[in-house]
């Protein structure tokens, strides 16, 4: 960046020679552009944390389900705990003080939530149980049905004259799209029956680590600001947890609430529009609302094809109501249900699902938002702590300012 006032040409020189060097300028860059020390000092800051990156993804990588684990029982704490406080407040103070202590009211919410998941798969199970041997007993004939529509297809193509070849590639092309929406969604059904049936002993153990969560929650607060020295380290640390602790409290809140209305919206559509697997694919839909991106597209295309096998039009139908649900729930419903407890752009969430995706498969997908937006959390508290507009700005300005106080 070149300015005018540092352009500055040497007097006229004449030593005897009779050369003119007028024509000689010196060129300064003005005080605002970093230094070469400056630029130096970021590129191996950044090195640095490239290297630290590349060991923090292998010890993550290699303890991916039992983080995984532990971040499921932390988020069922979270769940929990408003029932908790509901149970236990009028413990606290006044006449029954101390009659019931925070481990019996937590126990007691276990059972609650425990009985009330019971009673919803009593009544749920047996009519989704009846629509899943159903559609696996009718099968054959959507198969047969697809196989007579091609068929169709292709005597209509032959009495408008289209030629053979042509009629190969749309054959080609139907097949291939119908294959590959089947070894989508196969693979994502495939991959979950697999995570849990391998890792279900693993998930029993998460009410016991979200008991002793619960439980011992002002001990490991107290734990952890005691590693920091008192004062303003401590006063932020404080003031962290506690954006940590609304940031975790607001996504498990979402969640569930959009979890229980996708399922609900969603079996009361399909009723509507005449499927006759209504509730097995609400409960679909609802389970896997909880799985970002990837759950919600899944449900779709296999909510569509199953619609499909019905006739054309339902199936457009049913792509239309879930685009329509799905716009409203992401830019309408659920940023009022999360409100201020997480603050990521729509493409973060998109890139940090794939990212989790890739790195740690189905367990990424779950836990990626959570540590995305802990990582804002942090960073935000970073620029605070240090007054700087951001992390490589505050690294130049502190360069500089050594530098001007070395000079």
């Amino acid at each position: 960046m070149l300015d005018d006032k540092h352009i500055h040409a040497f007097p006229p020189d004449d030593d005897g020679g009779g050369e003119n060097t007028s024509d000689i300028q010196r060129v300064a860059l003005v005080s605002s552009s970093p230094s070469a020390r400056s630029v130096v000092r970021v590129v191996v800051i950044v090195l640095v944390l490239l290297a630290i990156k590349d060991v923090l993804v292998l010890i993550v990588t290699s303890l991916i389900y039992l983080l995984f684990m532990v971040i499921l029982a932390i988020l069922f704490a979270y769940l929990i705990n408003p029932l908790v406080d509901f149970i236990h407040r009028p413990f606290k103070d006044g006449r029954f003080a101390g009659a019931m202590p925070r481990s019996a009211a937590i126990a007691l919410s276990f059972l609650i939530v425990i009985g009330v998941v019971g009673v919803a798969i009593a009544l749920l199970a047996p009519e989704v149980a009846d629509q899943a041997k159903a559609f696996v007993t009718n099968l054959p004939t959507y198969t047969a049905n697809v196989q007579a529509s091609i068929t169709d297809i292709n005597h209509r193509l032959d009495r408008m004259g289209v030629s053979d070849s042509i009629q190969t590639t749309i054959n080609e092309r139907i097949n291939g799209a119908l294959d590959t929406a089947g070894t989508a969604v196969t693979g994502v059904l495939t991959s979950m029956a697999i995570f849990m049936v391998t890792y279900l002993p693993w998930l029993v153990l998460i009410p016991i680590l979200a008991f002793f969560f619960l439980k011992d929650a002002s001990m490991f607060r107290l734990a952890l600001l005691r590693m920091f020295p008192a004062g303003n380290w401590r006063i932020r640390a404080d003031s962290v947890m506690t954006d940590v602790n609304m940031t975790l409290a607001a996504y498990t809140r979402a969640q569930l609430i959009s979890c229980v209305m996708i399922g609900v919206v969603c079996t009361i559509g399909f009723y509507i529009l005449g499927n006759n697997y209504a509730l097995l694919l609400g409960v679909l839909a609802g389970v896997f609302e909880f799985v970002p991106i990837i759950g919600p597209l899944a449900i779709a295309i296999i909510a569509t094809i199953v619609a499909g096998f019905e006739s054309g039009t339902q199936a457009l139908l049913t792509a239309l109501f879930l685009g329509v649900l799905r716009v409203a729930q992401d830019y309408a419903v659920y940023p009022r249900i999360i409100r201020e407890g997480v603050h990521l752009h729509p493409l973060a969430v998109i890139l940090s699902v794939l990212a989790g995706e890739q790195v740690a498969g189905i367990p990424g997908v779950f836990i990626a938002i959570p540590i995305v937006a802990l990582a804002t959390v942090l960073y935000k508290h970073i620029l605070e702590h240090t007054d700087s507009r951001g992390i490589i700005t505050g690294l130049i300005e502190a360069a500089e300012t050594k530098e001007e106080v070395a000079g």
